[in-house]
């Protein structure tokens, strides 16, 4: 596979448009390992090679187990994940396929474990994984060469 541009290249304007939304989701204070059980799912969801990399090495450097990362597609059928993840999860599918909706249903999920910021904050997370999801399978980035970077 070969990448059809370097968006980083092509258009640094819209790279630095990006890392304002990430930065404000690294600024939430919502769980690291929720994020990146989140921004791995939505990442299944849209087939994004490249992010579902990038994620679950990120997943991993945050102290996330194999197992949880393996049976993340399977979630509803595993026992390995919080009340509050499900829900969590739940609200990641549902933004992620806009078209269906979010339910009421998964809305007062969500809002048993989390408070009204926090959904924002976790809606903003899907958009933010999903914009970067849109980008890399556009630009078709090649995965397999991302290192994590240490922030703390």
């Amino acid at each position: 596979m070969e990448a059809r541009l370097n968006y980083r290249i092509a258009e640094p304007d819209a790279l630095r448009a990006m890392m304002v939304l990430e930065s404000y989701t690294k600024s939430t204070g919502l769980d690291k390992k929720l994020v990146e059980l989140m921004k791995i799912r939505a990442s299944q969801l849209n087939g994004c090679a490249f992010c579902l990399d990038m994620h679950t090495i990120d997943a991993r450097a945050n102290g996330e187990s194999e197992q949880r990362i393996y049976c993340l597609s399977a979630w509803r059928e595993s026992p390995f994940y919080t009340d509050a993840e499900r829900a969590a999860l739940e609200l990641t599918e549902a933004v992620t396929l806009i078209s269906e909706g979010v339910s009421d249903e998964v809305y007062n999920h969500v809002r048993l474990h989390f408070s009204e910021a926090e959904f924002v904050q976790l809606v903003m997370v899907v958009n933010t994984i999903n914009a970067w999801n849109r980008l890399s399978i556009a630009t078709r980035a090649v995965p397999g060469n991302y290192q994590p970077v240490n922030h703390d």
